[in-house]
C-alpha cells in the first residue's frame, strides 16, 4: 500500500524587506545554484540592488510562488518552472511578452552523503532501486507533480513505493541527508549544491523528464526595464557556464 506523507515545513518564507530596493525577484529552487553565482556580478555590472524571495514552482501551500502573488507578495521578476509560468500567463500575472526560457534541467538521484550510489542508469534499474527503499522522498512542485502522475505509475509502482512529499526540493533533500528517507528524486539542479546528499545520477533517458526553467516580469511592474535587464543578463553567454556548473544546460542566449 502507497503511503504520502506531506511534510510541512515551519522555516519562514524568505522575503527581504529592504525598502531601498530597486528590483524584486520571487523564484523557485531549481534555478537558485545558478543564480545565487550570476547575481552578485549582474548587481556590480548594473547598479541596480536586488532582493530574492523564494517560492515553489507550482503545487500546495503557501510556499508556492502562485500562493504568495495571491496574497499580495509583488515581485517584478519570477523565475520558475516553464509549467507554473504556464500558469501565471494563464491567470494573466505576467507582462505580455516577456517571458524567456534560460535553462533545462534532467530529473536525478540524491542519496545521503558517504553511502553508496545506486545504479539509475536504465529504466529497470532505477525501478528496482525505487522498490527496495524504505522511503523515497520529492518535492511537492513541478517534478513531484510528474512523478506521482505519470512516472511511478507507467512504472507500475505507484502502489508498491512508500513516498514522502516535501514542498520544495529543499525539503527532500533534508529528509535525504537526515535519514529520514533512502533517496530523492528530483532535478538535478537541486541536488548538486545540497549539503548532506550526493548526485547519484540523472535517470534513464527513455523515462526523463527535461524541466525548463524560465524568467518574466511580473504585470503591473513598475521597474519593467530593469527587469528586462535582469532576464537579459541571466539569459546571456555570460550566464551560460554558472548554468552548466549547476546542473543544468542553458537554453536562450540574449544579444
Amino acid at each position: 500500500m502507497n503511503t504520502f506523507s506531506f511534510v510541512i515545513c515551519a522555516t519562514p518564507l524568505l522575503w527581504p524587506a529592504a525598502a531601498s530596493a530597486q528590483l524584486s525577484v520571487l523564484m523557485s529552487g531549481g534555478f537558485s545554484g545558478a543564480y545565487e553565482q550570476l547575481l552578485p556580478e549582474f548587481e556590480r555590472t548594473s547598479g541596480i540592488k536586488v532582493t530574492t524571495g523564494s517560492g515553489a514552482s507550482q503545487g500546495a501551500g503557501p510556499q508556492t510562488i502562485a500562493a504568495q502573488l495571491a496574497r499580495g507578495v509583488s515581485p517584478d521578476v519570477v523565475i520558475l518552472s516553464r509549467e507554473g509560468l504556464g500558469e501565471l500567463i494563464a491567470a494573466n500575472r505576467i507582462a505580455a511578452g516577456t517571458d524567456v526560457d534560460l535553462a533545462r534541467v534532467p530529473v536525478g538521484v540524491a542519496v545521503r552523503a558517504g553511502t553508496p550510489k545506486p545504479d539509475v542508469t536504465t529504466v529497470e534499474a532505477f525501478k528496482q532501486m525505487l522498490l527496495k527503499a524504505r522511503t523515497v522522498a520529492i518535492p511537492g512542485s513541478t517534478s513531484g507533480i510528474w512523478l506521482m502522475n505519470d512516472l511511478f505509475p507507467r512504472l507500475g509502482i505507484a502502489d508498491k513505493i512508500n513516498v514522502k512529499v516535501g514542498p520544495r526540493g529543499t525539503d527532500a533533500t533534508a529528509m535525504v541527508a537526515a535519514g529520514e528517507a533512502d533517496l530523492a528524486v528530483m532535478p538535478v539542479s537541486e541536488i548538486v549544491h545540497a549539503k548532506g546528499v550526493e548526485f547519484a545520477g540523472s535517470i534513464a533517458p527513455e523515462i526523463q523528464f527535461v524541466q525548463t526553467f524560465s524568467a518574466a516580469v511580473l504585470a503591473g511592474s513598475g521597474e519593467i526595464e530593469r527587469a528586462k535587464r535582469l532576464i537579459a543578463f541571466l539569459s546571456s553567454a555570460r550566464a551560460s557556464e554558472a548554468i552548466r556548473k549547476s546542473g543544468m544546460e542553458p537554453v536562450t542566449v540574449s544579444r
